[in-house]
């Protein structure tokens, strides 16, 4: 009897341990990322890879659970971003901007899923993974440099809502097809998604007011607890009709707005930020450093597509905004990381058993574009003015001759 009351505290014990130093370590790694003013993502997934390999045996609850609830904070977090009316209004005014994009992205991921010789259901994952930017990250990074009231910043904000919107219709037709199911019922569960989608527009847009007298006065705890447990809810309910778990958390975010909103971002955000964090290192876990290294050369080639896909996408949106070069080259840099849905996705795929090489290549593409895409962003104003200088100083110089 003894023994067996012993065990079940000896788990505890090193259950409680294993978290205090994960979520040490965490904190001074996400410490280090604001300093050097870049996103602690890159970091959160080395820790996952570094702890694979280490000889330590880590509890599966200490993250798994964790990792669920995080995915479901991320995209609830990102639906938050936005309301039904600046949906319906970026979806009309700037879907050329979304098409661009869409094109820019999807063809070179379907030319090097080809190349990789990939199954048509991992091709398919692969177009969701180099597609999305970062929402997380992009907004993160426009707010830290001071961007929200620059001129092209409007436009690389549409960029991103339209590619979420698409994930919401994506990720059902995904899971669909990653469980063997035909094209029709994809089809299907792609149909109901725009559907649902569609409602909650409406409800956004007509019912917001709603919701913003069912929780009340709400704060604090209370507040804590009815709005996650309401997101919990029914991203759980998404999940159990294939709907997935990640469209429902960001639809729930949509419907929540005006001052509800503003109050739920500010009582949240450490909670996300927690989440997010088991997430990324769960990701991170299931990664073996082994089989990424083999693929290093699919990762460069699919980093390269992704980041000229990107620059071109953010030219072009700050073209269309009457930006200049240097509004041009910061839209350009700051769509370029890619986080919550390739991870997402590839999350989706690994599960399923799809070709063993989409996790490897997913999380060396990430935790590439993370850090390249953090440092070309905080360098792309001082590169323009020195770029611009130049110029000066030539024509300067050619005018005197």
């Amino acid at each position: 009897m003894a023994l067996a009351a012993a065990a079940p505290g000896t788990n505890i014990a090193v259950v409680l341990l294993e978290i205090g130093g994960l979520l040490l370590l965490l904190g001074l790694l996400s410490k280090l990322a604001k300093r050097l003013r870049t996103s602690p993502v890159a970091f959160y997934l080395a820790v996952g890879v570094l702890l694979g390999l280490s000889p330590i045996d880590v509890q599966p609850q200490v993250v798994d659970v964790g990792a669920a609830v995080g995915v479901v904070l991320l995209l609830f977090f990102i639906g938050l971003e936005y309301t039904g009316k600046e949906l319906l209004g970026t979806l009309r005014h700037q879907a050329g901007s979304g098409v661009v994009d869409a094109a820019l992205n999807v063809i070179p991921a379907i030319a090097i899923g080809l190349l990789m010789e990939l199954e048509a259901v991992a091709i398919f994952a692969l177009v969701g993974i180099a597609w999305a930017s970062s929402s997380g990250i992009v907004a993160r990074t426009i707010e830290d440099l001071g961007r929200i009231g620059n001129r092209e910043t409007q436009g690389v904000l549409s960029v991103l809502v339209i590619e979420d919107v698409a994930m919401a219709a994506y990720l059902p037709l995904l899971t669909v097809l990653l469980a063997g199911g035909a094209l029709a019922a994809a089809l299907g569960s792609m149909a109901v998604a725009l559907a649902v989608v569609a409602l909650v527009l409406f409800f956004a847009v007509r019912g917001a007011s709603h919701a913003e007298r069912a929780f009340g006065s709400a704060a604090g705890e209370s507040l804590v607890l009815m709005m996650l447990g309401v997101t919990l809810l029914v991203a759980g309910l998404a999940e159990l009709v294939q709907l997935s778990a990640a469209v429902g958390a960001f639809l729930v975010g949509i419907v929540v707005s005006g001052r509800l909103a503003d109050r739920t971002r500010s009582t949240l955000a450490p909670l996300r930020d927690l989440f997010a964090a088991a997430f990324f290192v769960f990701f991170g876990l299931q990664i073996e450093l082994s089989g990424l290294l083999p693929e290093a050369g699919w990762v460069a080639l699919l980093c390269a597509a992704g980041i000229a896909s990107k620059m071109l996408t953010g030219w072009y949106v700050a073209g269309r905004a009457g930006g200049r070069f240097a509004a041009k080259l910061r839209a350009a840099t700051v769509l370029i990381p890619r986080g919550e849905f390739a991870i997402v996705i590839a999350s989706l795929a690994v599960a399923a058993g799809v070709d063993a090489r989409v996790g490897p290549v997913t999380a060396g593409y990430v935790l590439a574009l993370a850090l390249i895409g953090s440092l070309a962003t905080r360098f792309a104003d001082p590169f323009s003015r020195r770029w611009l200088a130049r110029r000066s100083e030539v024509a300067a110089s050619g005018s005197i001759k």
